[in-house]
């Protein structure tokens, strides 16, 4: 299993000609989920003059997407928040948009523009991550052999999640699933047969921001 979406909840505001707009993204699963976020954020935003502008794309294997232009004219608010998440191949992702009228119509090239900008720097604050399937694999060695197999390791954009170090050295290596046997030769032939990986647990992980970060598996496939 592998998709992208965004690490964090977000929320980004600008100003076009007098109308405000407050973008927002958040990482979600389920429709339920999503439903019970745009009623939030009807309650909090009452006095908006939109605020129910969404797209949104659930399912890590089978994509399900919908948006609503809120009251705007048709394609020009939803439909550009729903091209970002798609541009991006992004799943488990809902953007939504509050805009608060400024008294002046910024047409329908203008809108789009505003919704697209406001949708994008939400995403820049919320951050964009690939969830990964991975095998933790255990490599035992001596600790002569350390310094090469993790040199071995970096060249071939392996990452470390972690070192343990007593009589030897236990190092833990998050390997993609489909990797596991070009990555157990890898070792070996490094290792010149010293070392024989060993899969521990399947985990749902992403890298970012130089962390590992670990995930249960979706709820919505």
């Amino acid at each position: 299993m592998l998709f992208k979406t965004v690490f964090q909840a977000s929320e980004a505001e600008f100003v076009e000609k007098k109308s405000r707009f407050i973008g927002m993204a958040f990482p979600v699963e389920t429709e339920e989920e999503i439903l019970a976020i745009l009623e939030k954020l009807r309650r909090e935003y009452w006095n908006a003059s939109h605020n129910n502008v969404y797209a949104y794309s659930i399912g890590a294997v089978k994509e399900t997407c919908r948006f609503s232009d809120d009251g705007e004219p048709v394609h020009t608010a939803g439909m550009p928040l729903l091209n970002l998440i798609q541009g991006e191949e992004l799943r488990n992702t809902l953007l939504v948009t509050v805009r608060y009228f400024g008294g002046t119509l910024l047409g329908t090239g203008g809108l789009v523009r505003a919704y697209t900008q406001a949708g994008r720097m939400a995403l820049d604050q919320a951050g964009i991550i690939t969830k990964e399937s991975y095998l933790r694999m255990s490599l035992k060695m001596e600790y002569t052999l350390l310094g090469r197999i993790q040199y071995g390791l970096m060249q071939e954009d392996y990452r470390i999640e972690d070192t343990l170090y007593t009589d030897g050295v236990e190092m833990k290596v998050l390997v993609p699933e489909k990797d596991q046997e070009r990555f157990v030769q890898l070792v070996i032939r490094l290792s010149d047969g010293k070392i024989r990986p060993e899969p521990e647990s399947e985990v749902l992980a992403a890298w970012h921001q130089g962390s590992w970060h670990y995930y249960e598996t979706p709820k919505t496939l």
